[in-house]
């Protein structure tokens, strides 16, 4: 992939297998996930690409969002959550870290100004330590893990574990782990990355946490087709793709 540029117009060029593939797996919106009960919805960080989810899915009703950290792939769709706003005629609840807290009420300060414009965002914030908490029927606990020196929530709902934009879990957190049936966790590539896990650490993860099926998340365009990863996987791995759904107790 490289830049250049055309009459003084910038211009994109992409020869990349991944980006031109026809497999619609290879069709990959920005990491997230949407997690269902019978009576609650909640959805793991609100991408660039939120909107675009939303509507695929067909979501209606969205009861909170968690967010994992705050770089910009994982918060910036936050705005557009003002759709629910309107819908639901309430605030949406948003649950985060201090530091993350932080970095919204920066990156969205007229969502938190004393004199808000009309239509902006609603949005009643809600701090994540390390106690597990409930949000509707869905119980949630947080498991912090480490993406380079910054620190990182992944989430356990019963049996199922979402973990992303990580290269260390301390013991202590990997304990936290334990016993879960299902984990989504990041696997950015074949090479190794100074903040992501690549596809030999993340294998590796999951045989040390001893997690019967897992899927990769996070894939950049440099791990390849879909289909070609996949016959290099070991038994219970697999790449997570767009729409994918999973069922968990």
């Amino acid at each position: 992939m490289g830049t250049g540029t055309s009459s003084g117009v910038p211009m994109i060029a992409c020869d990349c297998v991944v980006c031109s593939s026809s497999d619609i797996r290879d069709k990959r919106y920005r990491s997230s996930v949407l997690i269902e009960s019978d009576t609650t919805s909640i959805v793991i960080d609100t991408t660039p690409d939120f909107r675009s989810q939303m509507l695929r899915a067909d979501v209606k009703k969205l009861d909170a969002v968690l967010f994992t950290h705050a770089h910009k792939d994982h918060v910036a769709g936050l705005d557009d959550i003002r759709a629910f706003n309107y819908f639901h005629q309430r605030p949406m609840k948003v649950y985060a870290s201090a530091l993350t807290q932080k970095a919204i009420k920066n990156e969205f300060h007229y969502v938190f100004s004393d004199q808000k414009y009309p239509g902006v965002p609603q949005i009643s914030l809600h701090e994540i330590t390390d106690e597990e908490f409930l949000i509707g029927d869905i119980a949630v606990a947080p498991i912090q893990v480490w993406h380079l020196n910054m620190p990182v929530l992944g989430f356990r709902f019963g049996n199922f574990v979402y973990i992303t934009d990580a290269n260390r879990i301390e013991d202590s957190e990997q304990a936290k782990i334990s016993g879960a049936k299902i984990i989504v966790l990041n696997a950015l590539r074949k090479e190794k990355h100074v903040s992501h896990f690549n596809l030999q650490e993340a294998i590796a993860l999951v045989h040390q946490l001893k997690i019967p099926q897992a899927y990769f998340t996070h894939i950049s365009h440099q791990l390849g087709k879909h289909e070609i990863v996949s016959r290099e996987l070991p038994s219970g791995i697999s790449l997570a793709y767009d729409t994918l759904q999973l069922i968990s107790s």
